[in-house]
């Protein structure tokens, strides 16, 4: 079983009402662990979440939600915290901003006492998000990784300037989650955030020399960019209409597990033909993701057909 750590929420998306003194809100769950753990049930892969889910109305919807997909919630830490909102603003070409109303809440607040032990079971660790940078849980969320042994571990940074505005946090937590990465998946977005000065594709290849088996570049619409040692893999994601890019980050992270668990996560002796077709795969599941509004990842039938 796959074991997903970070944060658990819901995406607020903003609407104007005709008049000016109300606004529409419709809200979705999300968070990109949460969205990836359910894109990867979706997919048919086993998988369980570790956050901190809230007792209110909006941690019961997400718990039930968590059950309805098939992902298991024997992980959850069940307190009395508040849910993180995060506000979102999509523009005309559908690019999402965030704002987070979520200090102290339950998914921020987890600590190393929470932390299960890992036993045979758990084959493979994912980490990412704001819940690396935001002070208790990337305390937690270390040393968690720093136990992941012989497991498979992933890690996609999913920057959020808007909860961590400083770099320098977000560049010194990275530094050493990477260190015990199998894979990395990153946009060009968050290496723009990370290193401003520098060609995405150059920092990938410096991150690839440093441990990881492999490092994905995805950047949006454009190709997609993979090291695999001395290999240099492309794949191009379809072109589709787009309602907004919401999760579509994490379901390319999502179908990716997924077809890298379906191998043993055996990267290295992976046919170069083999990870390219996983590549164009998972930019497909994004693109789906991308023709509707919120995270809402495809299903293993919807991928295929």
């Amino acid at each position: 079983m796959f074991l997903i750590c970070g944060e658990a929420l819901f995406d607020v998306f903003v609407s104007d009402d005709d008049r000016l003194d109300s606004l529409t809100l419709k809200a979705r769950v999300g968070g990109s662990p949460f969205n990836v753990a359910v894109g990867m049930a979706r997919l048919g892969v086993r998988n369980a979440l570790l956050t901190g889910v809230s007792n209110d109305l909006f941690g019961n919807r997400l718990a039930s939600v968590l059950e309805s997909e098939g992902v298991d919630t024997e992980y959850l830490i069940r307190t009395e915290r508040r849910t993180t909102l995060s506000v979102v603003g999509v523009d005309d070409v559908g690019l999402p901003s965030y704002s987070f109303y979520g200090a102290g809440s339950a998914d921020c607040s987890l600590t190393k006492n929470d932390l299960p032990s890992l036993d045979d079971s758990i084959t493979g660790l994912h980490f990412g998000s704001y819940s690396i940078v935001v002070e208790p849980v990337a305390d937690a969320v270390a040393e968690l990784a720093s136990r992941k042994e012989n497991r498979f571990m992933s890690l996609d940074p999913n920057i959020r300037p808007g909860i961590e505005p400083d770099m320098n946090v977000w560049r010194r937590r990275i530094d050493v989650l990477r260190q015990s990465a199998t894979l990395i998946k990153v946009s060009d977005e968050d290496l723009t955030h990370l290193y401003p000065d520098n060609d995405p594709v150059d920092v990938i290849h410096h991150w690839a020399k440093e441990g990881p088996k492999m490092v994905v570049l995805t950047r949006g619409a454009n190709e997609i960019i993979a090291v695999r040692g001395g290999d240099l893999l492309r794949a191009s994601p379809p072109e589709v209409t787009v309602v907004d890019t919401v999760g579509a980050g994490d379901a390319f992270q999502a179908s990716l597990l997924a077809s890298l668990s379906g191998s043993d996560f055996a990267i290295n002796s992976l046919p170069s033909e083999r990870l390219q077709k996983m590549l164009s795969q998972a930019g497909r599941a994004a693109a789906i993701t991308c023709t509707r509004r919120g995270a809402d990842p495809p299903s293993h039938a919807e991928l295929i057909r």
